[in-house]
């Protein structure tokens, strides 16, 4: 005989909770590579949310939601002079330093970009800050927001190593709420079984769907999403530091949990434990501000672009030859109505790339669109799989983002096939690329700061001891934008 009433017996909480809990809490970093790209990490995120500034159409979603709102000893947004309160200081930094495409990425069963945490580690680090100088304590350091995005790191990357969200069509910037409210409790010094409660609200949450992403409905939200995710991590943190309560079994519940409503009943996998793996392979995003697995693409591209350019009447076919969540994110035929769709579009960035010899972030813009060589380029596009580049994306030695392109011409006569198998921000190439790494920092600063504002956060920026022991308070200070 079936049962009428429920089991009202809350149980210990989930294991992953508990898990996360205790790698924020406790874990010590000490990896001297994954401290010393974290450096890097944090000079390339706060240089694209400068660049963004360029743009009005991020510009316009900063601030205040109420035009002339004070907040005391408030959050600073990098690169401009707004003093908000923590949780739209959050997004507002979360937003500028994706809006570009242009930050880290990480690429697995789920992709993301690890670097987006930023947003609420910054927020948070800085009005804690500022509280503990009002009450005669050491303000945090930068090397507490270092540690804090190694972890931040960590926690979404080994999630996303196995765990695919994109397959039940829910976007990555879960993880972006996992993560960030895993540290930001540690950075508020909140107790394990308050960063647990906090961390079940993550999972209890309505999460965001991929339509933003994704044919025909591709637009600029996915360039605030994880702002909004990294503050919404804030937010929840705050809420459980006045008292909520969490929900031990928020993700396991039968029926009611996050498994059964929107992972499809699936378990999460987690193969090896949270250190500092995630920061030593990150992936960065050197050359241009694209979507990760165009990358090499776009590479391959600017390689032909001598040989091509004299002869774009000639071509009679371009052969695209690509890994499997490329084609599932980023191939796409027909219109392409807005500068979010087309950075998701594998063939526009390939013929962007075929054209100029580079990519640039303007090049999504109508203006740069309205050239008709572009959609007469991607018309001749043939998009393939090769089951090798599919299979090493995965493979945990590799994890290449493989492309290759080739060129035919109505002659007969071809191009070489240009292989690029790993792009230049790959761990493989990290000799190779901090070096551009840095010249993008400093050129995306001197966009927005003067010559001596943007030369005194590279001074401080490239001395890593001095970095690290700055105060939080004195480093956010240096990026408010002087208003002449």
């Amino acid at each position: 005989m079936s049962s009428t009433v429920e089991s009202n017996v809350r149980q210990d909480p989930d294991e992953l909770l508990i898990k996360i809990a205790d790698y924020a809490l406790d874990y010590k970093v000490e990896s001297k590579e994954a401290l010393s790209t974290a450096r890097y990490c944090l000079m390339d995120t706060i240089g694209c949310g400068i660049l963004a500034l360029s743009f009005e159409d991020c510009k316009k979603l900063l601030g205040p939601y109420v035009k002339g709102t004070v907040v005391p000893n408030g959050v600073r947004v990098p690169g401009t002079d707004y003093i908000l309160d923590p949780i739209k200081g959050a997004w507002d930094i979360g937003a500028i330093v994706r809006w570009l495409d242009f930050n880290d990425t990480w690429l697995a069963a789920e992709w993301g970009h690890p670097s987006d945490n930023l947003g609420g580690i910054l927020a948070a680090a800085d009005y804690i800050s500022q509280k503990k100088l009002l009450e005669g304590k050491e303000p945090l350091t930068v090397k507490d927001i270092l540690v804090a995005m190694v972890k931040a790191h960590e926690i979404q990357g080994v999630m996303a190593l196995e765990n695919s969200f994109n397959r039940v069509g829910l976007d990555h910037v879960i993880l972006v709420k996992l993560a960030s409210t895993a540290v930001i409790s540690s950075l508020f010094e909140l107790s394990k079984e308050e960063t647990i409660n906090a961390l079940s609200q993550v999972f209890v949450d309505g999460q965001s769907l991929r339509t933003y992403r994704h044919s025909p409905n591709a637009g600029p939200r996915k360039s605030w999403a994880a702002g909004d995710a990294t503050s919404r991590a804030l937010q929840l943190v705050l809420l459980t530091m006045k008292g909520q309560i969490g929900y031990p079994s928020a993700i396991s519940a039968p029926s009611w949990g996050f498994k059964d409503v929107l992972f499809k009943g699936n378990d999460f996998i987690i193969n090896q434990d949270f250190q500092s793996y995630v920061m030593e392979n990150v992936l960065f995003k050197i050359s241009f501000p694209a979507e990760f697995h165009a990358q090499t693409a776009v590479e391959a591209a600017v390689i032909l672009h001598p040989e091509v350019i004299g002869r774009l009447e000639q071509i009679d076919k371009i052969e695209i030859t690509t890994h499997e969540s490329a084609i599932r994110i980023i191939s796409k035929e027909g219109d392409l109505n807005n500068p979010a769709d087309r950075d998701h579009c594998l063939q526009y960035m390939t013929a962007i790339g075929l054209l100029k010899g580079d990519l640039i972030a303007e090049d999504y813009e109508d203006a740069a669109a309205a050239d008709p060589r572009i959609d007469a380029l991607r018309e001749k596009m043939i998009i393939k799989e090769d089951k090798r580049y599919s299979a090493e994306y995965l493979e945990a030695d590799k994890r290449s983002i493989a492309n290759s392109v080739q060129v035919y011409f109505k002659d007969g006569s071809f191009t070489e096939n240009i292989e690029v198998e790993y792009p230049i921000g790959h761990r493989r190439r990290r000799e190779e690329g901090i070096p551009i790494l840095l010249s993008k920092f400093e050129k995306n600063l001197k966009t927005h700061f003067d010559e001596n504002q943007a030369n005194k956060i590279i001074e401080i920026c490239s001395n890593e001891e001095a970095l690290k022991n700055i105060s939080v308070v004195e480093f956010m200070s240096l990026m408010v934008l002087k208003i002449k």
